[in-house]
Protein backbone atom coordinates (compact mmCIF):
# COMPACT_ATOMS: atom_id res chain seq x y z
CA UNK A 1 0.00 0.00 0.00
CA UNK A 2 1.35 3.45 -0.96
CA UNK A 3 1.47 6.03 1.80
CA UNK A 4 0.32 9.47 0.73
CA UNK A 5 2.80 12.33 1.39
CA UNK A 6 0.57 13.98 4.03
CA UNK A 7 0.15 10.72 5.94
CA UNK A 8 3.90 10.16 5.79
CA UNK A 9 4.54 13.62 7.18
CA UNK A 10 2.15 13.02 10.11
CA UNK A 11 3.82 9.68 10.87
CA UNK A 12 7.23 11.37 11.01
CA UNK A 13 5.93 13.99 13.43
CA UNK A 14 4.46 11.32 15.71
CA UNK A 15 7.66 9.26 15.81
CA UNK A 16 10.39 11.90 15.85
CA UNK A 17 8.78 15.05 17.21
CA UNK A 18 8.46 18.43 15.51
CA UNK A 19 10.59 19.03 12.45
CA UNK A 20 11.93 22.26 11.06
CA UNK A 21 10.97 22.19 7.40
CA UNK A 22 13.23 24.22 5.13
CA UNK A 23 11.81 25.11 1.75
CA UNK A 24 13.27 27.43 -0.86
CA UNK A 25 11.78 30.91 -0.69
CA UNK A 26 9.99 31.64 -3.93
CA UNK A 27 10.05 35.33 -3.10
CA UNK A 28 13.82 35.30 -2.54
CA UNK A 29 14.48 33.12 -5.56
CA UNK A 30 12.57 35.45 -7.83
CA UNK A 31 13.55 38.73 -6.21
CA UNK A 32 15.79 39.78 -9.05
CA UNK A 33 13.16 38.98 -11.66
CA UNK A 34 10.43 40.69 -9.64
CA UNK A 35 12.28 43.99 -9.85
CA UNK A 36 12.16 43.92 -13.64
CA UNK A 37 8.92 44.87 -15.39
CA UNK A 38 8.15 42.75 -18.42
CA UNK A 39 8.73 44.63 -21.67
CA UNK A 40 5.58 45.87 -23.38
CA UNK A 41 4.73 44.06 -26.62
CA UNK A 42 1.32 43.70 -28.27
CA UNK A 43 0.68 42.45 -31.83
CA UNK A 44 -2.31 42.79 -34.13
CA UNK A 45 -3.01 42.76 -37.86
CA UNK A 46 -4.11 45.51 -40.23
CA UNK A 47 -4.89 43.67 -43.45
CA UNK A 48 -1.75 41.81 -44.42
CA UNK A 49 0.46 44.07 -42.27
CA UNK A 50 1.45 42.98 -38.77
CA UNK A 51 1.61 45.86 -36.25
CA UNK A 52 3.46 45.50 -32.96
CA UNK A 53 2.90 48.02 -30.19
CA UNK A 54 5.99 48.56 -28.04
CA UNK A 55 6.46 50.35 -24.74
CA UNK A 56 9.31 52.79 -24.18
CA UNK A 57 8.23 53.03 -20.55
CA UNK A 58 6.14 55.51 -18.57
CA UNK A 59 6.76 58.79 -16.79
CA UNK A 60 4.92 60.89 -14.23
CA UNK A 61 3.52 64.17 -15.56
CA UNK A 62 2.54 66.95 -13.18
CA UNK A 63 -0.46 68.24 -15.13
CA UNK A 64 -1.23 71.31 -13.01
CA UNK A 65 1.47 73.56 -14.49
CA UNK A 66 1.44 71.89 -17.93
CA UNK A 67 -2.19 72.04 -19.05
CA UNK A 68 -3.56 75.32 -20.35
CA UNK A 69 -7.16 76.55 -20.28
CA UNK A 70 -8.20 74.48 -17.27
CA UNK A 71 -7.76 74.94 -13.52
CA UNK A 72 -5.95 72.55 -11.19
CA UNK A 73 -9.26 71.81 -9.46
CA UNK A 74 -10.94 70.92 -12.76
CA UNK A 75 -7.98 68.71 -13.68
CA UNK A 76 -8.29 66.80 -10.40
CA UNK A 77 -12.06 66.30 -10.83
CA UNK A 78 -11.60 64.79 -14.31
CA UNK A 79 -8.71 62.59 -13.13
CA UNK A 80 -10.79 61.25 -10.24
CA UNK A 81 -13.50 60.24 -12.70
CA UNK A 82 -10.88 58.03 -14.33
CA UNK A 83 -9.65 56.67 -10.97
CA UNK A 84 -6.38 58.56 -11.43
CA UNK A 85 -4.58 61.40 -9.69
CA UNK A 86 -1.98 64.06 -10.39
CA UNK A 87 0.86 63.54 -11.23
CA UNK A 88 -0.36 61.14 -13.89
CA UNK A 89 1.50 58.02 -15.04
CA UNK A 90 1.87 58.53 -18.78
CA UNK A 91 2.82 55.97 -21.42
CA UNK A 92 5.39 56.41 -24.17
CA UNK A 93 4.32 54.12 -27.01
CA UNK A 94 6.04 53.20 -30.27
CA UNK A 95 4.98 50.83 -33.03
CA UNK A 96 6.56 48.49 -35.58
CA UNK A 97 4.83 47.77 -38.89
CA UNK A 98 5.89 44.62 -40.73
CA UNK A 99 4.71 45.06 -44.33
CA UNK A 100 6.30 41.84 -45.51
CA UNK A 101 9.03 43.67 -47.41
CA UNK A 102 9.92 46.39 -44.90
CA UNK A 103 10.14 46.72 -41.14
CA UNK A 104 8.91 50.20 -40.21
CA UNK A 105 9.17 51.84 -36.78
CA UNK A 106 6.79 54.65 -35.79
CA UNK A 107 8.58 56.94 -33.29
CA UNK A 108 11.53 55.88 -31.17
CA UNK A 109 10.79 56.84 -27.58
CA UNK A 110 13.07 58.98 -25.43
CA UNK A 111 16.35 57.09 -25.73
CA UNK A 112 18.88 58.44 -23.21
CA UNK A 113 17.31 61.88 -22.98
CA UNK A 114 14.95 61.25 -20.04
CA UNK A 115 17.62 59.64 -17.87
CA UNK A 116 16.26 56.60 -16.03
CA UNK A 117 12.71 57.29 -17.27
CA UNK A 118 11.68 55.87 -20.63
CA UNK A 119 14.35 54.56 -22.98
CA UNK A 120 13.02 51.00 -22.88
CA UNK A 121 12.36 50.67 -26.61
CA UNK A 122 15.50 48.55 -27.34
CA UNK A 123 14.40 46.11 -24.63
CA UNK A 124 10.87 45.97 -26.03
CA UNK A 125 12.19 45.50 -29.58
CA UNK A 126 14.29 42.56 -28.40
CA UNK A 127 11.33 41.04 -26.54
CA UNK A 128 9.32 41.27 -29.77
CA UNK A 129 12.10 39.52 -31.72
CA UNK A 130 13.41 42.58 -33.59
CA UNK A 131 16.96 43.89 -33.89
CA UNK A 132 17.66 47.60 -34.51
CA UNK A 133 19.58 46.84 -37.68
CA UNK A 134 16.47 45.16 -39.15
CA UNK A 135 14.50 48.42 -39.13
CA UNK A 136 14.32 49.72 -42.71
CA UNK A 137 12.40 52.94 -42.04
CA UNK A 138 11.57 55.16 -39.07
CA UNK A 139 8.48 57.36 -39.24
CA UNK A 140 8.84 60.32 -36.87
CA UNK A 141 5.52 61.99 -36.01
CA UNK A 142 7.47 65.03 -34.80
CA UNK A 143 10.85 66.02 -33.42
CA UNK A 144 10.32 66.04 -29.67
CA UNK A 145 12.42 64.23 -27.07
CA UNK A 146 10.08 61.28 -26.45
CA UNK A 147 9.45 60.62 -30.15
CA UNK A 148 12.80 61.12 -31.86
CA UNK A 149 15.10 60.79 -28.85
CA UNK A 150 15.63 57.07 -29.36
CA UNK A 151 17.12 57.50 -32.83
CA UNK A 152 20.66 57.60 -31.47
CA UNK A 153 22.67 56.37 -28.50
CA UNK A 154 26.02 57.79 -27.56
CA UNK A 155 25.92 59.95 -30.65
CA UNK A 156 25.60 56.94 -32.96
CA UNK A 157 22.62 55.85 -35.04
CA UNK A 158 20.68 53.12 -33.26
CA UNK A 159 19.03 52.09 -36.54
CA UNK A 160 21.98 52.13 -38.94
CA UNK A 161 20.08 50.72 -41.93
CA UNK A 162 16.99 52.90 -41.59
CA UNK A 163 15.76 55.90 -43.53
CA UNK A 164 14.09 58.50 -41.30
CA UNK A 165 10.87 60.08 -42.59
CA UNK A 166 9.76 63.35 -40.98
CA UNK A 167 7.92 66.54 -41.87
CA UNK A 168 10.13 69.15 -43.55
CA UNK A 169 8.74 71.88 -41.30
CA UNK A 170 10.05 70.09 -38.20
CA UNK A 171 13.52 69.65 -39.72
CA UNK A 172 13.54 73.33 -40.67
CA UNK A 173 12.49 74.39 -37.16
CA UNK A 174 14.32 72.05 -34.79
CA UNK A 175 17.70 71.74 -36.53
CA UNK A 176 18.26 75.43 -37.30
CA UNK A 177 20.09 77.52 -34.68
CA UNK A 178 18.57 80.59 -36.27
CA UNK A 179 15.24 79.65 -34.72
CA UNK A 180 16.45 80.14 -31.15
CA UNK A 181 14.98 83.63 -31.27
CA UNK A 182 11.76 82.31 -32.85
CA UNK A 183 10.56 80.04 -30.03
CA UNK A 184 12.97 77.10 -30.40
CA UNK A 185 14.33 76.04 -27.01
CA UNK A 186 18.10 75.38 -26.80
CA UNK A 187 17.38 71.99 -25.20
CA UNK A 188 15.25 70.89 -28.17
CA UNK A 189 17.85 72.12 -30.65
CA UNK A 190 20.67 70.18 -29.01
CA UNK A 191 18.56 67.04 -28.69
CA UNK A 192 17.54 67.22 -32.35
CA UNK A 193 21.16 67.64 -33.43
CA UNK A 194 22.17 64.61 -31.33
CA UNK A 195 19.41 62.31 -32.58
CA UNK A 196 18.17 63.37 -36.01
CA UNK A 197 21.51 65.00 -36.88
CA UNK A 198 23.51 61.79 -37.48
CA UNK A 199 20.91 60.53 -39.97
CA UNK A 200 20.84 63.90 -41.71
CA UNK A 201 24.63 63.89 -42.05
CA UNK A 202 24.48 60.37 -43.48
CA UNK A 203 21.87 61.41 -46.06
CA UNK A 204 19.28 59.15 -44.46
CA UNK A 205 16.51 61.70 -43.80
CA UNK A 206 13.58 62.03 -46.20
CA UNK A 207 11.09 64.82 -45.69
CA UNK A 208 7.63 65.74 -46.93
CA UNK A 209 5.71 69.00 -46.93
CA UNK A 210 2.25 67.80 -47.89
CA UNK A 211 0.18 64.64 -47.77
CA UNK A 212 2.25 61.94 -49.47
CA UNK A 213 2.68 58.18 -49.69
CA UNK A 214 6.07 57.75 -48.07
CA UNK A 215 6.10 53.95 -48.40
CA UNK A 216 3.72 51.50 -50.10
CA UNK A 217 0.54 51.48 -48.00
CA UNK A 218 1.77 54.24 -45.67
CA UNK A 219 0.72 57.87 -46.08
CA UNK A 220 2.05 60.88 -44.19
CA UNK A 221 -0.63 63.42 -43.28
CA UNK A 222 0.65 66.78 -41.99
CA UNK A 223 -1.21 67.88 -38.84
CA UNK A 224 0.75 70.98 -37.74
CA UNK A 225 0.14 72.68 -34.43
CA UNK A 226 1.85 70.73 -31.70
CA UNK A 227 5.00 71.26 -33.77
CA UNK A 228 5.32 72.90 -37.20
CA UNK A 229 5.81 69.55 -38.93
CA UNK A 230 3.71 67.27 -36.72
CA UNK A 231 2.18 64.48 -38.82
CA UNK A 232 -0.09 61.48 -38.71
CA UNK A 233 0.79 58.29 -40.55
CA UNK A 234 -2.05 56.29 -42.08
CA UNK A 235 -1.41 52.62 -42.74
CA UNK A 236 -3.75 50.82 -45.15
CA UNK A 237 -3.87 47.20 -46.26
CA UNK A 238 -6.63 45.08 -47.78
CA UNK A 239 -9.37 47.55 -46.90
CA UNK A 240 -8.25 48.02 -43.28
CA UNK A 241 -6.44 51.03 -41.84
CA UNK A 242 -4.99 52.60 -38.71
CA UNK A 243 -3.82 56.15 -37.99
CA UNK A 244 -0.73 56.83 -35.86
CA UNK A 245 -1.45 60.06 -34.01
CA UNK A 246 1.76 61.20 -32.38
CA UNK A 247 0.95 64.10 -30.03
CA UNK A 248 -2.41 65.31 -31.29
CA UNK A 249 -3.28 64.89 -27.60
CA UNK A 250 -1.46 63.96 -24.40
CA UNK A 251 -3.92 63.31 -21.56
CA UNK A 252 -6.96 61.29 -22.52
CA UNK A 253 -8.78 61.73 -19.21
CA UNK A 254 -8.65 65.49 -19.71
CA UNK A 255 -8.57 66.16 -23.43
CA UNK A 256 -11.29 63.80 -24.61
CA UNK A 257 -13.96 65.55 -22.51
CA UNK A 258 -12.16 68.91 -22.83
CA UNK A 259 -10.40 68.93 -26.26
CA UNK A 260 -9.89 72.68 -26.08
CA UNK A 261 -7.27 72.15 -23.34
CA UNK A 262 -3.70 72.53 -24.59
CA UNK A 263 -0.35 71.62 -23.06
CA UNK A 264 2.84 73.60 -22.53
CA UNK A 265 4.63 71.38 -25.07
CA UNK A 266 2.45 72.70 -27.92
CA UNK A 267 4.64 74.99 -30.03
CA UNK A 268 1.54 76.80 -31.36
CA UNK A 269 -1.22 76.61 -28.75
CA UNK A 270 -4.03 77.88 -30.99
CA UNK A 271 -3.08 75.69 -33.95
CA UNK A 272 -2.71 72.62 -31.72
CA UNK A 273 -6.18 73.20 -30.27
CA UNK A 274 -7.77 73.65 -33.69
CA UNK A 275 -5.97 70.59 -35.07
CA UNK A 276 -7.14 68.40 -32.19
CA UNK A 277 -10.76 69.47 -32.62
CA UNK A 278 -10.55 68.77 -36.35
CA UNK A 279 -8.92 65.35 -36.00
CA UNK A 280 -11.16 64.23 -33.12
CA UNK A 281 -14.21 65.01 -35.24
CA UNK A 282 -12.81 63.21 -38.27
CA UNK A 283 -11.73 60.15 -36.32
CA UNK A 284 -15.13 59.88 -34.61
CA UNK A 285 -17.09 60.47 -37.80
CA UNK A 286 -15.05 57.97 -39.82
CA UNK A 287 -14.78 55.44 -36.95
CA UNK A 288 -11.04 55.23 -37.51
CA UNK A 289 -8.78 52.86 -35.61
CA UNK A 290 -5.99 54.91 -34.05
CA UNK A 291 -2.69 54.37 -32.25
CA UNK A 292 -1.92 57.07 -29.69
CA UNK A 293 1.54 57.73 -28.28
CA UNK A 294 0.59 58.73 -24.73
CA UNK A 295 -2.54 56.76 -23.91
CA UNK A 296 -2.07 53.74 -21.63
CA UNK A 297 -0.19 50.99 -23.48
CA UNK A 298 -0.84 49.77 -26.14
CA UNK A 299 -2.82 52.94 -26.97
CA UNK A 300 -4.98 51.30 -29.66
CA UNK A 301 -8.67 52.11 -30.06
CA UNK A 302 -11.38 54.38 -31.44
CA UNK A 303 -12.75 57.77 -30.51
CA UNK A 304 -16.48 58.37 -30.44
CA UNK A 305 -18.69 61.37 -29.85
CA UNK A 306 -21.30 60.74 -27.16
CA UNK A 307 -23.68 63.33 -25.68
CA UNK A 308 -21.60 66.17 -27.04
CA UNK A 309 -18.30 64.85 -25.67
CA UNK A 310 -15.55 62.68 -27.08
CA UNK A 311 -14.76 59.33 -25.50
CA UNK A 312 -11.96 56.84 -26.02
CA UNK A 313 -12.90 53.20 -26.63
CA UNK A 314 -9.86 50.89 -26.30
CA UNK A 315 -9.64 48.08 -28.84
CA UNK A 316 -10.51 44.65 -27.44
CA UNK A 317 -7.49 42.65 -26.30
CA UNK A 318 -6.71 39.73 -28.57
CA UNK A 319 -4.35 36.84 -27.77
CA UNK A 320 -4.59 34.35 -30.61
CA UNK A 321 -3.07 33.77 -34.05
Amino acid sequence: MKIKPLCLYLMVLLTTGPLTLVAPSLAAAGAADAEQQVAGVYRFDVGRFRVTALSDGTLLLDLHPLLKGISAKQIDVLLRRGFAANPLETSINAYVIDTGSRLVLVDTGAGELFGAVGGKLPESLAAAGFRPEQISDVLITHIHTDHSGGLARGGRMLFPNATVHVGQADVDFFLDRGNLDKGLKPKHLEEALKTVGPYQKAGKVRTFSSRAEVLPGITAIPTPGHTPGHSFYRVESEGQSIDFWGDIMHVGLIQFPRPEVTIAFDVDQDAARAQRLLQFERAAGERRLSAVAHLPFPGIGHIRREAGQYEWVPALYRNRD
